[in-house]
């Protein structure tokens, strides 16, 4: 496991915390790397320290199963983090270049024809 000085923690917390929030990452993926990345635990040792199984936490992991509130909850709290609500992350479609939609002078149905 890399040693990471406190300010080092922090930022590997918050990018864990963002690629999630943006949903760039799944719960299961984001629970992987904290437990990897941050305490460098194989699943059976975290599953003990979380006081869970260790089937629980792969299902965890794989974005499996349906685990409770309060299980995400004790994982999130060895970590300094709570469960929360985000926004869900909106994209906005452009169209690939050169495929804008050409404009048209026929009228848009539902609309009243403009007078002239």
């Amino acid at each position: 496991m890399k040693e990471y000085t406190p300010e080092g923690r922090q930022a590997l917390l918050e990018d864990i915390s963002t690629q999630h929030a943006t949903g760039n990452e799944t719960l299961g993926t984001a629970v992987r790397r904290l437990r990897l990345e941050v305490t460098g635990l194989d699943q059976e040792t975290f599953a003990l320290m979380c006081k869970m199984s260790t089937k629980a936490l792969y299902q965890i992991e794989k974005d499996k199963g349906n685990p409770t509130l309060s299980t995400i909850d004790a994982i999130m709290r060895k970590f300094g983090l709570r469960l929360g609500l985000t926004r869900a992350p909106q994209t906005i479609y452009t169209p690939p270049l050169g495929q804008e939609k050409p404009a048209s002078n026929a009228p848009i149905r539902g609309t009243k024809p403009r007078r002239q």
